[in-house]
């Protein structure tokens, strides 16, 4: 098939760890070259936001970034990309005129905004992921919820608009149904991990004292849950936090979140056991995690949420909020333990457990990368989304596809 991805804000090629770079990202690159693989022809669209790289790039054999010019050729927080949406939808109805697509993958309900635009009057099939709603962002950030006004009304028109929505864990599809969708029209497809980097041997990330260690990876948001982490910290006195992600190491001392997570580490009394590593490469992290006794991902709310997948492909127990996907990745008692969100006493409780129980996080461990390597490669996501594709697509062209 001829599969065009819409990835508005989130490209394959931006680098992680950045306010509006993390899972979609590796999401989006890693489904796309997973689908090439199976020998699909796939076109990432994504927005221009730098003039330096070309109009089309390509990110491995059978993909191709698309850099679509629409607003200006900078860097936009992506809740201010709405007005640039008609020039991005223009555009594509431009390319799609002169070689359609069999089908369109809207990743964000920016993206699904444009990519119904261009495709529907093109007679073009429409699949949508949302990666995260707008209702369960309003109901968890509240006031501190930046989204555009027209967010909640664009996303109810998506969901009765679209051919099909891949929905990336069970609890998406409890929310989408609330808002009127046929559970017919939804598929549950996660996200996955790369299971050639992410194992449980190879380097290990050195560690210079005997504490106990736990490492967050992420970005530095506060509804991702690292103050709680930090307050955790102060009933765990032989341990660290390492926490990855934001700025470059060098400016991590300008940072205003940086600075608001050391103030309260200061006030917390823990200010020398947390370390800032800042921005790390792809081939950073699995040692990192690999050096952890404990990872934690504890946000307010979480759609899927990948760390835990890439931790739980190292070996290294979880300990997570019992919110979004990471209900549906780490296995509670299993892989890892649940907890609420936003509870420090909770989170320390749970990480005292774990900490003084070497065989249990041994287990969990071992546990997690046999789950991992089960469920959530990227060839079996890859395979499960054309599956996805395969119900909007004619069935003259996926016979064809498949002989």
């Amino acid at each position: 098939m001829r599969i065009a991805m819409v990835s508005e804000h989130a490209s394959p090629l931006a680098v992680l760890g950045g306010v509006d770079a993390g899972g979609q990202n590796v999401h989006v690159a890693a489904l796309a070259i997973g689908l090439a693989r199976r020998g699909n022809d796939v076109v990432v669209h994504t927005r221009r936001d730098d003039l330096r790289p070309p109009r089309r790039l390509p990110l491995t054999d059978g993909v191709l970034v698309d850099h679509v010019p629409a607003g200006p050729p900078a860097e936009v927080p992506k809740d201010a990309l709405l007005p640039h949406m008609d020039d991005f939808a223009a555009d594509l109805a431009q390319q799609w005129r002169q070689r359609p697509p069999d089908v369109v993958h809207a990743h964000f309900w920016m993206s699904g905004f444009a990519a119904l635009r261009a495709a529907r009057p093109l007679g073009i099939p429409v699949v949508q992921t949302f990666h995260a709603l707008g209702v369960v962002k309003k109901r968890n950030q509240g006031p501190h919820d930046t989204s555009p006004a027209e967010r909640l009304g664009i996303e109810k028109s998506l969901i009765q608009s679209v051919d099909a929505i891949v929905a990336t864990c069970s609890d998406e599809v409890f929310e989408l149904v609330r808002l009127g969708v046929d559970r017919q029209r939804v598929s549950v497809v996660p996200c996955g991990v790369d299971l050639s980097l992410f194992t449980p041997t190879g380097e290990v990330d050195l560690r210079r004292s005997d504490r106990h260690r736990i490492v967050f990876v992420g970005r530095l948001v506060q509804r991702k849950g690292i103050g709680n982490a930090i307050t955790a910290l102060g009933a765990l006195p032989d341990t660290e936090l390492v926490v990855a992600g934001g700025p470059e190491p060098a400016g991590l001392d300008l940072d205003p979140e940086v600075r608001r997570l050391r103030g309260l580490a200061e006030r917390q009394g823990v200010a020398d056991r947390v370390v800032f590593r800042g921005r790390l490469g792809r081939a950073e992290l699995p040692p990192l995690l690999r050096s952890a006794d404990v990872v934690v991902c504890v946000p307010w709310y979480e759609p899927f949420g990948i760390v835990p997948l890439e931790a739980m492909a190292c070996g290294v127990p979880v300990v997570a909020s019992a919110v979004g996907g990471l209900v549906d990745t780490v296995v509670h008692g299993e892989t890892g333990v649940h907890i609420p969100p936003r509870n420090p006493d909770a989170l320390a409780t749970a990480l005292r457990d774990l900490l003084d129980n070497p065989g249990r996080r041994a287990a969990y461990g071992a546990a997690g990368a046999r789950r991992a390597r089960s469920r959530y490669s990227w060839e079996r996501i890859a395979a499960l989304t054309e599956h996805a594709y395969d119900a909007v697509v004619p069935a003259d062209l996926t016979q064809e596809v498949r002989s």
